[in-house]
């Protein structure tokens, strides 16, 4: 890739941060602490929240209602400083054995390095797909947004807009893909200073404590559960705004974003893992992860 393709990348990604959704959202509404006693906080009317780590314990909430399908976005700024061995995650999951899961998790950092951003999806109890990548910003200088578009065709993961990921429906190979069971948002702060960090060779620094991550913007485009158990969206293909996420792709541009992404700032992809996968790599990787 060219210098000159690189640096038009970057300035779409740029100008594409701008235009990241915003909506008003109200944290005593939309959702629940969990635990974490007083570590967790709402704040300005319901216009903010944060968690926060000590010694003794992390933090952690969840939305009211559970989902099948939808966008969710989530605005971070991520624990400044010596962050490392603390995880700060949003994600979505179902309960019970064999559950579905769509992760980000922000692995922390020794002062001056990046953070990591982790990615997984679980189908039907099975993971094992991460995504590592090394933002191109500093993301505890600034609320960045932090998306989950989640359909029957695709899951796409977005910061600011701009595509990082996407996994597809690859039923038809055999891939298991989460589509049947309904899922809440959940975040938290918590320490894993045993695999966070450089893979646990850099431990939790509790004299920096308490860590504290803040959150805004909590905006669900969504079905909820209705009160019957099922979905309350139907089966509609509606071209209103708020349901775009129903069919979203990547157009041709999207998918400039994302090779941008892969390319500059991707650090592990369990498809390029050898060592982990001798013998086969596992099906879905044998086709195109820009689709």
């Amino acid at each position: 890739m060219s210098t000159f393709t690189s640096l038009f990348l970057l300035l779409s990604i740029l100008i594409m941060s701008t235009q990241a959704p915003f909506a008003s959202a109200d944290f005593y509404k939309d959702a629940e602490i969990t635990w974490g006693d007083q570590r967790a906080k709402i704040l300005n009317g319901g216009r903010d929240l944060t968690l926060s780590l000590d010694q003794a314990s992390g933090s952690g909430f969840q939305s009211k209602n559970e989902y099948l399908f939808g966008r969710f976005d989530m605005q971070l700024k991520l624990v400044p400083g010596n962050s490392a061995g603390t995880v700060t995650t949003f994600y979505l999951s179902s309960q019970g054995a064999g559950h579905d899961e769509i992760d980000f998790e922000f692995l922390g950092n020794s002062s001056g390095s990046p953070y990591t951003i982790h990615t997984n999806v679980y189908a039907q109890g099975k993971g094992n797909k991460e995504q590592q990548f090394q933002l191109w910003f500093d993301p505890t200088k600034s609320f960045h947004t932090y998306s989950i578009v989640w359909n029957p065709q695709r899951i796409i993961f977005l910061v600011d807009n701009n595509p990082i990921r996407v996994f597809s429906n690859q039923e038809s190979i055999g891939v298991p893909y989460p589509k049947s069971q309904h899922m809440r948002v959940y975040a938290s702060l918590w320490n894993a200073d045993d695999w966070a960090t450089q893979g646990g060779r850099v431990k939790t620094d509790w004299t920096k404590a308490p860590f504290t991550a803040y959150y805004r913007n909590f905006n669900i485009k969504g079905c909820p559960k209705s009160s019957s158990g099922s979905s309350s969206c139907g089966s509609s293909t509606s071209s209103n705004s708020n349901e775009q996420w129903r069919t979203h792709e990547l157009d041709a541009a999207g998918r400039n974003r994302l090779r941008w992404v892969h390319s500059k700032h991707m650090v592990y992809n369990y498809c390029s893992d050898k060592q982990r996968f001798a013998n086969a790599v596992p099906a879905e990787c044998k086709r195109s992860r820009f689709l």
